[in-house]
């Protein structure tokens, strides 16, 4: 056995959590300036966070240092444990540099002990379902490089498709081109967007009208999803519920899942996409899928 530790980016509900031992980083966030974590999904009211958002709260967040991964991996390394890490993508964010600063300090400490570290290159259920794809392979009695290499090799067939309610929020990111927000708002057309193979979020279409990017969000899973009764799906919607819900009945009209999970986006991930985001998770059937 050993240890798996993600951060709050995954976006996996705390009872899915807590039954696997699942290791959970927090990211931290900052509300007027003070600082906040979410590592409970079940206290976390996202209909309030993103109303506020909406009238026009400014949340910030911030870098993990290496030292927060050091304090909550050292303690089990103490006791005999390997660690497989799950990481949020370093292509919109630098905490995985930090975790891996914090491993090559671990790893000289306890040279006994394997750590592994997994980049994603994705967020929310693009990290969280790989999580869970770990679990898997744990229960089965995989070691942990055979799981860090299993999941390493699916990430690249994470299928990541969003859109969202307003440009201003990945704008202020750096995410997409000025001239880019200011036509998608001035025109209400609405894009849509995907992690491509470095991690990074590209928009690739536009649509015009909220139904017909959710559409278009449906289309992308029918052209490139890979055994579908064989995976669940992941939706993460920031306070969208009802456009979450139109969502489920276009994946399960043609080729319905296994399972689907919904989720509302944690506060960290969400702020800077936004209030009215909705995304599509899903595994493609072969590393071509993040051209």
């Amino acid at each position: 056995m050993f240890s798996i530790i993600t951060d709050t980016s995954a976006n996996l509900e705390d009872e899915l959590l807590r039954k696997h031992s699942i290791g959970l980083i927090p990211f931290s966030f900052y509300v007027n300036g003070e600082e906040q974590t979410c590592t409970e999904t079940e206290s976390f009211d996202g209909k309030a966070f993103y109303d506020a958002m909406r009238r026009g709260t400014s949340v910030k967040t911030s870098l993990v240092t290496p030292q927060r991964y050091i304090d909550y991996m050292t303690p089990l390394l103490r006791d005999g444990q390997d660690i497989l890490f799950i990481s949020m993508s370093s292509g919109i964010s630098g905490s995985f540099a930090s975790s891996q600063i914090a491993a090559e300090q671990l790893r000289a400490e306890f040279p006994e002990r394997q750590i592994f570290l997994v980049d994603t290159l994705g967020a929310s259920l693009g990290e969280g379902l790989l999580v869970v794809d770990a679990i898997e392979c744990r229960s089965r009695g995989m070691s942990v490089a055979e799981t860090a290499a299993l999941i390493s090799e699916k990430r690249h067939r994470m299928c990541q498709v969003f859109t969202v309610d307003n440009l201003k929020y990945l704008k202020a990111t750096g995410r997409l081109s000025n001239i880019e927000a200011v036509v998608g708002t001035i025109l209400h057309i609405k894009p849509i967007l995907k992690g491509n193979k470095e991690g990074k979020i590209v928009s690739f279409a536009k649509m015009r009208g909220r139904q017909s990017a959710i559409q278009a969000l449906a289309r992308e899973y029918d052209e490139k999803v890979f055994e579908p009764e064989k995976q669940t799906v992941g939706i993460a919607h920031a306070d969208c519920p009802e456009d979450a819900q139109f969502l489920i009945k276009l994946l399960n009209r043609s080729k319905p899942p296994r399972d689907i999970m919904t989720v509302c986006y944690e506060p960290v991930t969400g702020s800077h996409v936004g209030p009215g985001t909705l995304a599509l998770f899903f595994f493609g059937g072969s590393v071509e899928v993040r051209e």
